[in-house]
């Protein structure tokens, strides 16, 4: 029997999870946390054979929820389902340990086919991530250093990035992460000198350049 844990805020997006599912998969039963803190508390008390996890959780994202679940079980497979545009974050997820990573977005039978795969152990790594893997590991191996100056950035760091380089407010960013400003305006700082930029515009400028932002 399979037994797999939904974490995801949205009631509806998880009961659709659970139906979509259910007629695809035999003998699966289901667990569902809202943010991060439920979704360790669940790993740490029961055996499950897959996490679907998004990312954009209350609180804690849920790239810090993959990074502690696989230090603390590292064996578990951790599937990630979000409304995020792959290029934004698959590389990096897949690099922390992700088994695969989809789209809310993806046609049924994809989504159907990722867990499968997940479930089983194995990774999911449809045309779009593979492309996007392959262009990492191409520009590492190449001189344009300015293209992978983001993956220098911690995860908190980058997601500030993102969200600067698409125009949002320190404040509103401050709110969405459940952080203070001063903790925006630390990071921003951080971010700025690693990358080499000072102001908001080369940020969003270079984020364009690197298909980074919708």
């Amino acid at each position: 029997m399979s037994s797999i844990l939904l974490v995801d805020d949205h009631a509806v997006v998880r009961n659709g999870l659970k139906q979509m599912l259910v007629e695809h998969l035999d003998l699966v039963v289901f667990g569902e946390a809202n943010d991060a803190i439920e979704a360790m508390r669940e790993v740490r008390n029961q055996d499950w054979s897959l996490v679907i996890l998004d990312i954009r959780l209350p609180g804690r994202s849920g790239v810090d929820a993959l990074k502690q679940i696989k230090s603390e079980k590292p064996q578990l497979p951790v599937l990630i389902l979000s409304s995020y545009p792959e290029s934004q974050y698959a590389v990096r997820l897949i690099q922390l340990g992700a088994a695969g990573y989809i789209s809310k977005d993806a046609e049924e039978s994809e989504i159907v086919k990722a867990v499968k795969t997940a479930a089983a152990g194995g990774r999911y790594i449809n045309a779009v991530v593979g492309g996007l893997l392959a262009n990492s590991i191409s520009r590492n191996f190449s001189n344009e250093d300015d293209s992978t100056l983001y993956e220098s950035l911690s995860n908190r760091e980058y997601q500030i990035f993102l969200e600067l380089a698409s125009g949002k407010r320190a404040k509103d960013i401050a709110e969405k992460l459940q952080v203070s400003a001063k903790t925006v305006a630390t990071h921003r700082s951080r971010l700025m000198l690693k990358m080499g930029f000072s102001n908001n515009a080369e940020l969003t400028l270079y984020a364009n350049k690197s298909g980074l932002l919708l």
